[in-house]
């Protein structure tokens, strides 16, 4: 049997034409991730994912600036708002304290006479108070020997050395202190003549 031309070749070694590329099956499924193309753009160390979220606004230093000027007002008011307290309270327990000084003070020490009958008035706290005493009690306050102390909302009738010591302690209790070197003028209700009745309604 003869041998074709073909056999002949591929006996000499020549190799078979290779068939033609379109021959080939073509692949329907797209290259894998890495292979090249779209895919290597997700994997670009320049490009940022979009999270959806919007970004937030920088604030400008005048915007921080006045942040800080609002908060330091609002600690310094509320500084001076508890050192105020501080003090209300500090004064508070100061005046507690003389009041209960001065009524040991004056315990036992009070010049006034359950049936004294004349009355004395005189201004205290914007308002006209009186105290009742007797004529001798009248005269010796009349002229600065004697004086009004308030305590626990009564008028205690004293002696000058007692009126001092209570002013010294908690002057405000002072309620009438009269100089006896002051014109008359000055204390209208020192003349009995101008006294104030009884029966007036204040």
């Amino acid at each position: 049997m003869s041998q074709t031309l073909r056999d002949q070749l591929l006996n000499l070694g020549f190799k078979p034409v290779p068939k033609p590329a379109a021959d080939k099956p073509q692949h329907k499924n797209p290259p894998r991730a890495g292979a090249g193309g779209d895919s290597q753009r997700k994997f670009d160390p320049r490009h940022k994912p979009q999270t959806g979220k919007p970004a937030k606004p920088t604030r400008s230093q005048a915007e921080i600036d006045l942040a800080k000027a609002y908060a330091l007002r609002a600690q310094k008011e509320k500084e001076e708002r508890i050192a105020a307290e501080q003090a209300k309270q500090e004064a508070a327990r100061q005046r507690r304290e003389a009041r209960a000084k001065l009524s040991a003070l004056l315990a036992g020490k009070a010049l006034n006479i359950p049936d004294a009958d004349i009355a004395r008035h005189f201004e205290y706290g914007g308002k006209i108070k009186r105290i009742y005493v007797t004529a001798e009690q009248l005269r010796a306050l009349n002229a600065g020997e004697l004086g009004v102390v308030q305590v626990d909302g009564r008028y205690l009738l004293v002696t000058l050395e007692l009126l001092r010591e209570a002013e010294a302690i908690f002057p405000p209790a002072v309620a009438l202190k009269v100089d006896p070197n002051a014109p008359a003028g000055d204390d209208p209700y020192a003349d009995p003549k101008y006294q104030v009745p009884d029966d007036l309604v204040w």
